[in-house]
């Protein structure tokens, strides 16, 4: 290139790297917008599930409502948040609550694996961008199914919390506002929320079931004056020196509080007269609508930006381990990284989301964005622990203990599944869902709505029919699902110790062992569906069109033959080629 062209070169590429800013700041918000969307929709509801203690006594009813919860309020911290409140208010013992921050864990990586989805036109990009997503939720359900029956056994989680609460003293502090600072800017200018109602409606607040969760005046003056109160009898006064009955009437001095409402809020939904559930649906679709729009902007940004000599020098930095002897410390540095870039946008939905259009485009590798998924489960605890550190002191030791437990149970499950390579399972399965998703995509819609919600619903069903209904249904499913397993593995690795029989799977039907009649199935499914909304209307809208020309060419003809009589016999001809065309078109169609 000349000078013009290399710096028409350079001025272009900066250009696209502020766009890639912009992009990627409105994708930010967009996220926090939808998190409040879903809020406002399913937030009632979150508050009535947590109210039922009984219920989430049962550790397994606990773990299924913090995944249902974080599902409906998209955001791990605000259900973390409903959990130490009650906990703070004595409603629930940090013990019942261990298994319901588990949960929360699991309900919060379904965020990228939703994004992921988006990237589904392109074979190969998706099945890395789903690998990429569903490999933080493999290393969320493997830590579940490990550590939930050891902490139901020993407690091992609320023990060792325990300890490190009582033997450090541990002061009251602030919650630091790093990445909000921006975003606040232009989320806050949309909707601001009351996030009080839903712990409220948790702890049974009266008062917060018939009020709106959208904030309505954001400065308040609260004033305590001692009044006269009239109360039902003597033994109802606050004491009895300041007690007196005057006829049928008992009179007490009170605390009594009033509070002043002195600056409204300034957002776009602050005097609009709608319910909270209409304006979460409004918020929702156009959430959705700017996440994807700004997701498909990026990664075809990044396309353009990230070819040939730049892209290859990109990804040897990122997948490259450092030279022998120390290759094993990449992979704990990008889990420092992962903790770090967490941290500063105070969301692991944000960052694993981020990262999951990367990994599709091939920039980051899956083993590299394995550690990177777990040092994100990493960095929003040690968000949870400074807003803990945050509350008053008599709830600071609940407070603090219950965002230990999520610390802990991150660095437990980091312990299990990353330090032996042979122990990574969540990158095996990710890679095998990966494979099967690509090839049929349609799965990766029934992979969410089964282990995010309709497996949820059925242990959390079997849970409240009692110990001895979810013991005879779930053990047999789990020790078949267990020899099923086997062998798959010994198939592939050692066929000879299996008899002959079950070397391959064909003794089943096909619809047992193989995808393809299922493939079969939704295609034709969705091909009907097709045809009866749109290609039907197709078809008879070019059937009235050639009507009409075929109305439009005999008026022409007959003009033309009054002329000339010797054209009807060519016209006769041409007549029935029409005809049989016509009738090949119908039959196409």
């Amino acid at each position: 290139l000349d000078t013009k062209g290399k710096v028409l070169r350079v001025l272009v590429s900066v250009l696209k790297f502020i766009i890639l800013l912009g992009l990627l700041y409105m994708f930010i918000c967009s996220l926090d917008i939808l998190s409040s969307a879903f809020q406002l929709a399913g937030g009632r509801a979150a508050g009535d599930i947590f109210q039922d203690n009984s219920i989430l006594s049962n550790p397994l009813a606990g773990l299924v409502i913090g995944i249902l919860v974080t599902l409906l309020v998209q955001s791990s911290s605000t259900s973390s948040s409903i959990v130490v409140s009650m906990v703070s208010s004595g409603i629930l013992t940090v013990r019942v609550a261990v298994p319901i921050i588990m949960g929360t864990n699991i309900g919060t990586s379904v965020t990228n694996t939703l994004v992921a989805m988006t990237q589904a036109g392109e074979r190969s990009t998706f099945r890395r961008a789903f690998a990429g997503a569903t490999v933080h939720d493999f290393f969320n359900w493997l830590s579940v199914l490990v550590l939930l029956p050891l902490e139901v056994a020993s407690g091992y989680l609320y023990v060792v919390t325990e300890l490190i609460i009582k033997s450090f003293n541990i002061q009251s502090g602030e919650a630091p506002d790093l990445l909000n600072v921006i975003t606040d800017v232009l989320t806050e200018a949309i909707i601001q929320l009351d996030e009080s109602v839903i712990s409220g409606i948790a702890t049974g607040d009266p008062e917060a079931r018939n009020k709106s969760m959208i904030k309505k005046w954001c400065q308040t003056y609260t004033n305590a004056t001692l009044q006269n109160v009239t109360v039902p009898g003597p033994d109802n006064c606050t004491s009895p020196t300041l007690c007196w009955v005057d006829g049928n009437y008992t009179f007490t001095l009170k605390n009594v509080s009033e509070t002043y409402n002195i600056q409204k809020c300034h957002h776009l939904f602050v005097d609009v007269n709608l319910s909270d559930l209409a304006v979460g649906l409004i918020l929702l679709a156009l959430s959705l609508l700017v996440l994807c729009s700004c997701l498909v902007c990026i990664v075809k940004l990044l396309n353009s930006m990230l070819k040939g000599q730049v892209a290859l020098v990109i990804k040897k930095i990122l997948n490259t381990d450092f030279p022998f002897p120390f290759g094993w410390v990449t992979g704990y540095i990008a889990i420092l990284v992962g903790a770090g870039m967490t941290f500063i946008v105070q969301s692991s939905s944000v960052f694993t989301s981020a990262i999951t259009p990367l990994v599709g485009i091939g920039v980051i590798s899956l083993e590299r964005a394995y550690p990177l998924s777990m040092g994100a489960n990493i960095g929003t605890t040690t968000t949870a622990i400074l807003a803990a550190m945050a509350s008053p002191g008599d709830r600071l030791g609940n407070a603090l203990q219950i965002a230990l437990v999520h610390f802990l149970f991150n660095i437990s499950g980091i312990i299990l599944w990353y330090p032996i390579p042979f122990t990574r399972f969540p990158i095996r399965m990710a890679k095998s869902l990966g494979n099967i998703t690509a090839n049929y995509r349609w799965f990766a819609a029934v992979y969410i709505i089964v282990c995010f919600l309709l497996l949820p619903l059925l242990v959390f069903s079997l849970s409240l029919a009692g110990w001895q209904v979810l013991a005879g249904v779930g053990v047999p499913l789990v020790v078949m699902l267990i020899i099923v397993m086997v062998i798959n593995v010994l198939q592939k690795r050692k066929p000879g110790c299996l008899p002959t029989r079950l070397r391959s799977w064909d003794f089943l039907p096909l619809w047992a062992h193989s995808l393809d009649p299922w493939d079969k199935l939704v295609v034709a499914f969705t091909a009907k569906c097709c045809c009866c909304c749109k290609c039907c209307q197709v078809s008879n809208d070019n059937q009235e069109h050639k009507e009409q020309e075929s109305v439009e060419q005999s008026t022409e003809m007959h003009k033309e033959v009054y002329d000339n009589p010797a054209m009807i016999v060519e016209n006769e001809v041409e007549n029935e080629k029409e005809i049989e065309l016509n009738i090949l078109k119908r039959a196409q169609l």
